[in-house]
């Protein structure tokens, strides 16, 4: 009698991938000096991902902290992005036991030289031209850095994410479009993997708007349910100092009157 599958362990396999990933970047950007936490998955919104220090505490009163990742954006964003959103998070953990954390979500002066040395770049948009602190605050990786490198090393080992929410939002779709690791080139894991992966791509189904199949071989446009009535997102100005957002439907293309720069979509 031939023995039966091997059934996956979803939960197994998920912690092991990102504990992997945990271990490779403090390996190679921090010299291995970070503590271990404690990585769950969390769908808060509007965030890719945060950092809680000393958020657990075990039965001897030890205590761990707590990198929590946004599994809404896997399968929307590219895997590097991802990967970024945890180096940006272990960047905090740095600072909490090596650093001066600024107060409550401000990503001050030494986390955005901290980062910025390990080949991310801070922005405030996501893209050139962002402010380099902030509350609110996002990234994008440095060309030739040792974030890419790091990364790089790891995808050619065969890592990968095993499991992806199948309902991003809409606006977590627009992220990845926008995401400034698809236009980099020779390197894996650019294009986010509901657009790089057939079989993916035919389970992932968008909440929102109506949105092309990314890598559909027909070009078909697949309806999805609307979650958001009004169908807006927020844009805000990359260039001026004071915060300026709009809202509109996704995929405008902003210009600012006043310092002339792009609008990103948040």
């Amino acid at each position: 009698m031939p023995a039966a599958p091997v059934r996956s362990a979803p939960t197994r396999e998920t912690y092991s991938e990102l504990q992997q990933a945990y271990e490779h970047f403090n390996q190679r950007l921090f010299d291995d000096a970070l503590p271990h936490c404690l990585i769950t998955l969390q769908r808060e919104k509007r965030t890719c991902g945060y950092f809680s220090a000393a958020r657990f505490a075990s039965l001897d009163g030890s205590t761990t902290d707590e990198i929590a990742l946004n599994p809404a954006y896997f399968a929307a964003v590219p895997i590097i992005e991802t990967l970024q959103t945890l180096v940006h998070e272990m960047t905090h953990l740095w600072q909490h036991h090596f650093g001066k954390p600024g107060r409550a979500r401000y990503h001050n002066e030494e986390w955005a030289d901290k980062l910025e040395s390990l080949g991310l770049m801070p922005s405030s948009t996501g893209r050139p031209g962002g402010r380099r602190t902030g509350d609110m605050m996002a990234d994008y990786a440095v060309a030739g850095g040792p974030f890419l490198a790091a990364c790089d090393a790891l995808l050619t080992t065969r890592f990968q994410l095993s499991w992806y929410d199948r309902f991003p939002a809409i606006e977590h779709v627009v992220t990845g479009q926008w995401s400034m690791a698809t236009q980099l080139q020779g390197m894996q894991g650019t294009q986010p993997p509901m657009s790089a992966v057939p079989a993916l791509a035919e389970a992932v189904r968008p909440v929102g708007t109506s949105v092309a199949v990314a890598g559909s071989t027909t070009g078909e446009t697949m309806a999805v349910q609307p979650a958001n009535k009004s169908l807006r997102i927020k844009y805000r100005c990359g260039g001026c100092a004071a915060p300026v957002n709009v809202w509109g439907k996704p995929g405008l293309n902003l210009i600012c009157g006043d310092c002339q720069q792009s609008f990103a979509a948040q």
